[in-house]
């Protein structure tokens, strides 16, 4: 009966210690256990992936934006600050590759594309050599008007979808005639979305809701219909994180979170049982 006494203040003296060094000497220790998964399904179909990176000092600003090549296993992050790298490279698995600090000034999105020939990185709005094809841009808050749009992507059908989180909606478009297909908006009536992705096999849509905090796995319509927005699960971050933009990678389905307010950026792992099809 000591024994377990003894062994159960020996356990609180080592959570206060953690307590107090992650108050007063800036451990992350703690914070990276700062969220929680709410899932309608018994299993949790993500964990936090606690040793990506493998040193976080590497951030030294406000982490806006996120972007995985699947193609080269890269992942780019963009963050502002002054004298600081704008650009930080690492891999997939969490080592820190370079960072740059030329040509760009306060980046808020990021796009990475590869081929077998080239690598390409797309920043904020550097895209002048593209024939523009369609163009909806109007504020207000009918079809196919926005106010704030956030973050675009596209399906495997065809299908665009923008983030416009001042609308409090996701808008859908024909990606080659710019036809509006529908609008979800039942989902974001606390919160608009700021970021809006596919997982790699096309069921599942990311979104994250930056004031917020919080992170939602939505089902993905057949081709053919748009229908109502139907969350599956959350993940709730703490307070203040402030999900900005987010990224999936294409090749194990890890979500990639980039935090304005916590100055960081998370991984997110698929559970193998419940999304079998990923694979690395």
């Amino acid at each position: 009966m000591a024994r377990f006494w003894v062994c159960l203040a020996g356990a609180g003296f080592f959570l206060a210690l953690l307590v107090l060094h992650s108050r007063f000497c800036g451990s992350p220790v703690l914070r990276k256990f700062a969220f929680q998964i709410s899932w309608r399904t018994k299993e949790i179909p993500y964990r936090l992936d606690v040793g990506w990176p493998k040193y976080s000092e590497y951030f030294t600003g406000a982490t806006f934006c996120v972007a995985i090549d699947s193609l080269s296993g890269l992942v780019y992050i963009a963050q502002r600050g002054d004298n600081i790298p704008k650009v930080l490279v690492f891999t997939e698995d969490g080592y820190f590759l370079r960072s740059w600090n030329y040509t760009v000034d306060t980046p808020h999105g990021i796009f990475a594309a590869s081929t077998l020939h080239e690598q390409s990185v797309w920043i904020t709005d550097v895209g002048s050599d593209f024939m523009m094809l369609w163009l909806h841009g109007e504020r207000g808050t009918g079809p196919a008007k926005f106010n704030i749009p956030h973050s675009v992507t596209v399906d495997s059908s065809g299908r665009v979808w923008v983030a416009d989180r001042g609308n409090k909606r996701i808008q859908v478009f024909d990606k080659d005639t710019g036809e509006w297909l529908g609008a979800w908006n039942n989902c974001f009536t606390e919160e608009g979305p700021s970021s809006v992705r596919f997982t790699p096999d096309g069921k599942y849509v990311i979104v994250a809701q930056l004031n917020l905090s919080r992170l939602l796995l939505v089902a993905a319509p057949p081709v053919g219909s748009i229908g109502n927005c139907s969350v599956i699960g959350t993940i709730q971050l703490a307070d203040q994180v402030l999900p900005h933009l987010l990224d999936v990678s294409g090749k194990t389905g890890a979500i990639y979170v980039a935090e304005i307010g916590a100055k960081q950026v998370q991984k997110y792992v698929p559970m193998n049982s419940y999304f079998p099809s990923f694979g690395s």
